[in-house]
């Protein structure tokens, strides 16, 4: 006997990771699974009787609802869908936005000798974002321009160029593409995305904190946005891998991702 449930947003809109609690009458517990990205969430063999459904999710208000269970029979609670906590800030409107390299930071960093931080950026990219309606079905598309990457180091620069690393000449571009988003938080969100580095392409998830909308002094509409991650150089096939007497790897295998990102409205800059 299983029971089974599909938790969406109050837009139909699936709810990767929400919490399917079942606890009895005296409040104990029964049971606890997280929905997968089709927002399915399912327990395996409850006992039969009356139960309390309870569906929390970061970024969404919970329900709770009562369940008879019966024995022998798989039961199948259908669709529930929570209501979107309602945020301080007004989410982008709809539509393309334009990253403004100008006001945007692209951060990287790695650790060094296992006991210290390098960190460089990247200087020449272009992007746009494009706000969907619902907001989950969001898409980001950039790409970074391999040889501007900068360490304020000519020789690490030169070195991070080379095949031990980026190797430029045969990878000139580094593209990243988001294909959707999941709340995780009163203006958070994971950005589930693709990145394209060396010929490899991996998954990379950023986590997204939403910054607001205004309009500047010139009638220009903007949005801004953090985002932080991780990737492994092993899984983009990165083959420094010198190490120290000790063992540990000159360059570690972990690069930080942060990223600080302004766009503005519109499938253009402004002059």
């Amino acid at each position: 006997m299983s029971v089974s449930v599909t938790i969406e947003s109050g837009d139909g809109w699936p709810v990767a990771g929400a919490i399917f609690t079942l606890t009895d009458l005296t409040g104990q517990q029964a049971g606890i699974a997280v929905a997968d990205d089709h927002g399915v969430a399912r327990l395996e063999s409850p006992a039969p009787g009356m139960y309390t459904a309870i569906f929390t999710a970061p970024g969404f208000s919970p329900s709770a609802t009562a369940v008879v269970l019966s024995a022998g029979r798989a039961t199948d609670l259908g669709a529930v869908r929570l209501d979107r906590i309602a945020t301080e800030t007004q989410l982008p409107a709809p539509g393309v936005w334009t990253i403004d390299p100008v006001h945007t930071m692209v951060h990287v960093s790695a650790r060094h000798a296992g006991i210290s931080a390098v960190r460089g950026r990247f200087t020449a990219f272009g992007g746009t974002i494009v706000i969907g309606s619902p907001v989950e079905s969001s898409t980001v598309r950039v790409t970074l321009q391999a040889e501007s990457v900068d360490t304020a180091s000519k020789m690490r620069d030169d070195h991070l160029r080379s095949p031990d690393f980026l190797d430029v000449e045969r990878f000139p571009t580094i593209e990243y593409r988001g294909v959707g988003l999941t709340a995780t938080g009163p203006d958070k969100w994971t950005l589930r995305g693709e990145l394209a580095l060396r010929g490899e392409v991996r998954p990379v998830d950023l986590d997204l904190r939403y910054l607001g909308t205004d309009t500047d002094p010139f009638g220009t509409v903007r949005c801004g946005f953090q985002a932080r991650g991780q990737l492994r150089r092993e899984d983009f096939a990165v083959p420094f891998a010198t190490r120290l007497a000790t063992g540990v790897l000159l360059v570690g295998s972990t690069v930080r991702i942060d990223l600080d990102v302004e766009a503005v409205q519109g499938d253009t800059l402004p002059d």
